[in-house]
């Protein structure tokens, strides 16, 4: 234990009131334990401050939804009557280019007929212009070019006209049945393709900025095992007011097909990964506002307390801010130093 120099004065025998001794302030001095003894009767530890490379990590929670851009609706460009539906059920695996449904409607037919007599006529006598006209009719009703190029080519206008997937996906939407009438424009099916899906995470606006810096995340949907890398792609301009969250929106690889509308998971964000300076939790102690760390001086055995700026980093350690060193030794308890020779000098 160290005493001040008016202490050892006094205990001398060398002080009396009118000493000016009295009414000088000492700086504190450090705090001096012989480290052999001290580890011996208390077990003290120590520990270095060191670097070490991590990320800070955060988990969200969100919800996979379809790409808007994969919805795509199938309308009828003309009236007409199911004849033969093959997209007969909700949620059907469809391809590309699958027959959704064979229908018969009037106006096609007859712009077909139409069509077979323009070029009947354009042999006899050259219309180009009736010829392109009749053919651009055709495809404003929906009418392929293959089925176009077939017409010219049998000379034969088939009743039955086919209604095809323009994408592979699902069939989310079914609004017709076997037998069943429809008129133009009506929405007979919608199909979504699930390749590719969101993840819409839900920030709170402490969140917003931090998050919405980062490009890359980790997704566990619940009750798969399979973790997914997830691709930022848009921050929605505006927050809902009822929970007072934001929505990220997150882009995610489905080519397995795993992932689903609707699911529910967590979302780990994870900032780029940094080298940071950093002692455990236990080598900092907090005193009237003010943190204080117990460092090695460069006497064998000596320990002073000094103040320190740092902020927590996980459930292990503190980041330092300022005060300390890479290399620095300090005293790994520091809760063991509060009633130690410390408080007695007066230097904590």
């Amino acid at each position: 234990m160290l005493l001040s120099e008016t202490a050892m004065k006094c205990e001398a025998g060398k002080c009396g009131s009118g000493d000016a001794s009295m009414t000088k302030k000492v700086p504190p001095k450090p705090l001096r334990l012989q480290k052999a003894t001290v580890k011996q009767l208390f077990n003290v530890k120590t520990t270095q401050v060191k670097t070490i490379t991590t990320a800070k990590e955060q988990i969200n929670y969100g919800y996979i939804v379809a790409e808007d851009a994969k919805k795509v609706d199938v309308h009828a460009w003309f009236s007409g009557y199911v004849t033969k539906l093959f997209a007969d059920t909700l949620y059907k695996k469809v391809e590309k280019g699958d027959a959704l449904a064979e229908v018969y409607s009037p106006e096609v037919y007859k712009a077909k007929q139409d069509y077979l007599h323009s070029i009947e006529y354009d042999k006899k006598t050259p219309s180009p212009q009736m010829l392109q006209s009749a053919r651009t009719k055709l495809r404003l009703l929906g009418v392929s070019d293959e089925e176009i190029k077939q017409i010219k080519t049998e000379r034969k206008a088939n009743e039955i006209s086919t209604i095809y997937a323009p994408q592979s996906g699902w069939i989310f939407e079914k609004n017709i049945n076997q037998g069943a009438s429809f008129s133009t424009q009506k929405k007979l099916f919608q199909i979504v393709n699930l390749d590719k899906v969101w993840m819409e995470v839900k920030l709170y606006q402490n969140e917003i900025e931090k998050l919405s810096r980062l490009n890359h995340f980790t997704v566990k949907p619940r009750g798969i095992a399979t973790t997914y890398n997830a691709k930022k792609s848009l921050l929605y301009p505006r927050l809902d007011p009822k929970e007072a969250t934001a929505t990220l929106r997150l882009l995610m690889d489905n080519s397995d097909g795993l992932l689903k509308p609707g699911m529910y998971a967590k979302v780990y964000a994870s900032a780029d990964a940094k080298n940071r300076l950093v002692i455990p939790l236990t080598a900092a102690i907090r005193k009237n506002g003010i943190w204080y760390a117990f460092l090695a001086t460069e006497f064998k055995g000596e320990y002073e307390p000094v103040i320190i700026e740092i902020k927590p980093l996980d459930s292990k350690h503190y980041e330092i801010i300022k005060g300390l060193n890479e290399g620095d030794t300090l005293v790994n308890n520091a809760l063991f130093m509060m009633d130690s020779d410390a408080q007695i000098n007066g230097a904590y």
